[in-house]
């Protein structure tokens, strides 16, 4: 019997000793070549594009010889105006990088002993440069629809005589949503949040190729796919996988997804319900992707995102 790859040595290309014991320096040469990789690690102004810029010895910016704009090695990318050394957010991405199903922000706080605001919205900023990063062409050939509901209901009582259906409008607090996931076998993976499963009939339509099969369970609503795509059904009642036909990809995520959810963070919010889903989403497609090479990439991903209009200043109530 074959090894499963995340227990052989080629998913252990990522050390984070290794990681712990860079210098600043180090760390510093560490994202300059990851950030300039297409200039061979050389700096140049983002401004206007000059390549020609002087370096400051007293502090580590840079000053342009084309517009004389003044630029650090964060600047315009998602760790602008940043307080934590470079070194600890390598850590801290490796760290994140290294937890299978996610990485709590208290866990994350205790690792790098720095307030739990830091930690959660620098998880978050990573959860969100990844999600730039990601492809969102159409999806085509197999792909698999099915939804999944969160939170916002009524916790049963343990009383036989109290106990709440939850499946009920009048046991649910209105924040209950659902991630409605499009995944292509052997592909991408397209998390959506949406208030009903029902609305995952547009989602499919908007983001799968006309020509793709698109396999689906017995609920009524996926009955309207029928008439752009050919659809595949199964009866879970009866059967997992039937002749070909099944969901369990798009189960697969919601299993990655649920566990991240009771184990890892224990509660995840209405509002950032869509991060943790992309996250998890990304962790599938790149699942047998070294560890080393999931860090190069969430690196590579949060210096191209932009500086983040959602987390800039988010404990100060300024964040947009």
């Amino acid at each position: 019997m074959s090894q499963h790859f995340l227990l052989s040595a080629a998913a252990r290309t990522l050390s984070l000793s290794k990681v712990m014991r860079l210098s600043e320096d180090e760390a510093f040469e560490t994202f300059k070549a990851i950030r300039w990789d297409d200039n061979g690690g050389e700096p140049y102004c983002g401004k206007c594009g000059c390549t020609a810029v002087y370096t400051f010895k007293a502090r580590r910016i840079f000053k342009c010889k084309g517009c004389n704009a003044q630029f650090s090695l964060t600047s315009g990318t998602i760790f602008a105006s940043r307080k934590m050394s470079l070194r600890d957010i390598l850590a801290a991405i490796a760290i994140f990088t290294n937890g299978a199903k996610g990485h709590s922000a208290l866990q994350l706080s205790r690792d790098l002993d720095c307030q739990y605001k830091t930690a959660f919205v620098l998880t978050h900023k990573l959860r969100e440069a990844m999600a730039k990063a990601r492809d969102e062409a159409k999806l085509s050939g197999e792909v698999e629809v099915d939804g999944a509901y969160f939170g916002g209901y009524v916790k049963p009582a343990n009383e036989k005589e109290n106990r709440r259906d939850r499946r009920l409008s009048e046991n649910q607090s209105g924040k209950r949503q659902v991630v409605v996931v499009i995944r292509e076998r052997g592909g991408r993976t397209l998390p959506f949040v949406a208030k009903a499963e029902r609305e995952g009939v547009a989602l499919v339509a908007a983001n799968v190729e006309a020509g793709a099969t698109v396999h689906a369970d017995e609920a009524t609503h996926w009955d309207n796919l029928t008439a752009k795509f050919a659809t595949r059904r199964i009866n879970h009642s009866e059967a997992y996988s039937l002749d070909g036909a099944c969901t369990n990809w798009a189960e697969s995520f919601f299993s990655r997804i649920r566990r991240a959810e009771a184990g890892i963070h224990h509660k995840i919010a209405g509002k950032y319900l869509s991060a943790y889903a992309r996250e998890m989403a990304w962790r599938e497609d790149f699942r047998r992707t070294s560890n080393g090479g999931q860090f190069v990439m969430i690196v590579d991903a949060a210096m191209a995102a932009p500086v983040s209009r959602q987390w800039k200043g988010y404990w100060q109530r300024s964040a947009a």
